[in-house]
């Protein structure tokens, strides 16, 4: 695996020729600038793979500054996905003020039935990697959220509300934006297949203590993986030990009818997408 320093190198060269670009065009016609760099270098197969995180930032970023941050992780049952499923989500919170992060990390074989040790291990360095380099991001370590959608909105809910005793950097997040998150994996929650009696281990619906941040949640009524009343559950546990959580029901709607859909139809993106910055503007981290 690279030294910290040397990814840090890395990193702050590509830091000086982004800034020198983006000093290049007016704060007008400048968008979110996109780069990619190497969190991790993990073992699969006996081959060296280097783990990615994209991160985007707005037009006028600069290294000192102390913004608010979200790391997204994308869904695909712990088996699939990619990364950009939140790119556009990205786009948008950027043009608020915030820095926003997409991790990468391994999936698991489809033929298999092997818990998610490596997703929660990788999402949990992913998120740690961002918060140990704040001052380089540009960001306050103590206003980084983690988002996702399904299986990615599990490992957010799982950095929220599992109790971190890994690491001297919190991996906790100071919020959550889940988009139906498989976050209840008990019996007959889902992944129970997985994971099974060990759910405890894994099951953020199953951890929910006083010192979790707040979230919101969105769910569609027709969701065949996630039940509405897991969903309530979930919300009124949180409220029970004195926890923020709110829950958007969509009618009739599927499993990820929240993503940004080419064509035009971007209907429940946009909406699930202005109830995050809601949701945001309430904890004084953007202003619309």
């Amino acid at each position: 695996m690279a030294s910290v320093k040397s990814l840090a190198c890395t990193f702050a060269v590509s830091v000086c020729v982004c800034i020198a670009f983006a000093g290049s065009v007016s704060a007008e016609e400048a968008a979110p600038t996109e780069h990619t760099l190497n969190y991790k270098t993990v073992s699969v197969k006996g081959k060296d793979v280097e783990l990615k995180i994209d991160w985007t930032r707005p037009a006028d970023w600069k290294a000192t500054d102390s913004r608010p941050a979200v790391v997204f992780f994308h869904g695909g049952g712990w088996t699939g996905g990619a990364p950009g499923q939140f790119a556009e989500h990205s786009i948008e919170l950027a043009k608020l003020g915030m820095v926003c992060f997409r991790g990468q990390y391994r999936l698991l074989d489809k033929k298999n039935k092997d818990a998610p040790d490596i997703c929660v291990e990788d999402a949990s360095d992913a998120f740690e990697y961002v918060r140990s380099h704040a001052s380089e991001f540009g960001i306050d370590p103590e206003r980084i959220a983690a988002g996702g959608g399904s299986a990615g909105g599990h490992l957010a809910a799982y950095l929220g509300m599992m109790d971190d005793t890994k690491s001297d950097v919190s991996r906790k997040p100071a919020a959550l934006l889940l988009f139906n998150p498989v976050y209840d994996n008990g019996p007959g929650g889902w992944g129970t297949a997985r994971v099974g009696d060990q759910y405890a281990k894994y099951s953020p619906a199953h951890n929910i203590t006083a010192d979790d941040p707040p979230s919101i949640v969105f769910l569609g009524t027709n969701d065949k993986l996630i039940p509405v009343a897991t969903a309530e559950k979930f919300r009124d546990d949180c409220k029970r030990v004195g926890v923020n959580s709110e829950l958007h029901l969509y009618e009739k709607q599927p499993h990820g009818f929240f993503n940004a859909k080419k064509g035009g139809k971007d209907e429940y993106y946009r909406d699930t997408l202005a109830k995050s910055v809601n949701f945001l503007t309430e904890l004084g981290w953007v202003q619309p």
